[in-house]
């Protein structure tokens, strides 16, 4: 298989990309990352030689289309993700989001490519507190921040592209993710990075914010059972029953670095901060067999940590910035 992998050198991108070389020789990897500050050479270093490297904007109609021409399958990872660079400038998650999406699609369609689209179970809005529902492929759209509702219209325009034109495509939307090369902005890892460089750990609000936690490695497991098994036009919906409260894993984070569970300060809560995110992922292992690996997550916290740890190199220079950035927020 020659399989393009848009944002492959993003956090869950590159992780995909990494188990794609070790797992399947058969197949071969391109990979199309425009490289902003979220895409980094270094987490694909330990692959460089065995996978092709295109630096290009997803919005770019003629490389894209000369890219899928060359490919027999398309992972679309590439988007803008963090809600709350979203919330302070918009303008690139319509962009890449919206139209790098509407870019990829026109290039499958053309060329009668088979194409698997990454989202986010943010597009679903938010669940009560202590409520048993999770959501399903039929919960209806509610996205909340600008990131979760350029994710929706971009998994709308798969969707039609589907039936109106017969792109041979499946959609996932995926809980949390965590683990190694994600970016240190982002609520795991930031509060790592803050214990080993010395900083208090900082949490929005009271922390009593709900998210289904699942390792990158699962994630990206069920992407190539979904890819290889999945119905065409169907959604799937990816979760490892992880669901915790923010609090929680702030204090399991301190405790596994030997730090007080009270060691962190609070500040003042996100914007129209979503209160819960639970996925229901029975199709995905009932029709397709696909179950989670990572199934402690203390463990995976522990070897996220201990990567974390061990690859400094990777995060440090990333790390002033985006703490002045926070600083600015969060006041």
């Amino acid at each position: 298989m020659r399989l393009l992998v848009t944002g492959g050198a993003g956090f869950i991108g590159a992780n995909f990309v990494h188990a794609t070389v070790r797992e399947r020789d058969d197949v071969h990897v391109t990979v199309l990352d425009a490289f902003t500050y979220a895409g980094s050479r270094e987490s694909l270093a330990p692959v460089a030689d065995d996978v092709r490297l295109v630096e290009g904007d997803i919005t770019d109609a003629a490389l894209v289309e000369k890219l899928v021409a060359e490919s027999d399958a398309v992972v679309h990872f590439a988007a803008e993700t963090h809600v709350d660079n979203a919330l302070a400038d918009p303008e690139p998650f319509v962009r890449s989001n919206v139209l790098g999406t509407f870019t990829v699609l026109e290039a499958v369609r053309r060329n009668s490519v088979r194409l698997h689209h990454i989202s986010t179970d943010e597009v679903y809005g938010d669940l009560p507190l202590g409520d048993p529902v999770r959501f399903t492929e039929a919960t209806p759209y509610n996205p909340s921040s600008p990131y979760s509702s350029t994710k929706a219209a971009s998994d709308m325009l798969v969707r039609a592209w589907v039936r109106s034109y017969g792109v041979a495509a499946t959609l996932s939307n995926c809980s949390n993710n965590y683990g190694p090369y994600q970016h240190v902005e982002k609520f795991i890892p930031r509060q790592i990075t803050n214990i080993l460089t010395g900083r208090r750990p900082r949490l929005y609000g009271a922390g009593a914010n709900v998210r289904d936690w699942i390792h990158v490695e699962d994630h990206n497991s069920a992407v190539w059972r979904i890819l290889t098994d999945g119905t065409i036009g169907r959604t799937y919906l990816i979760g490892a029953d992880g669901e915790r409260d923010n609090l929680t894993v702030l204090r399991t984070i301190l405790r596994l670095m030997d730090r007080s569970p009270d060691d962190f300060d609070h500040v003042t809560d996100r914007a129209g901060h979503d209160l819960r995110y639970a996925i229901d992922p029975s199709p995905l292992r009932d029709e397709l067999g696909w179950t989670p690996s990572h199934t402690d997550f203390e463990a995976g916290l522990r070897d996220t940590i201990a990567w974390y740890r061990d690859n400094e190199s990777w995060w440090a220079p990333l790390k002033e910035a985006v703490e002045a950035r926070y600083r600015v927020r969060e006041g």
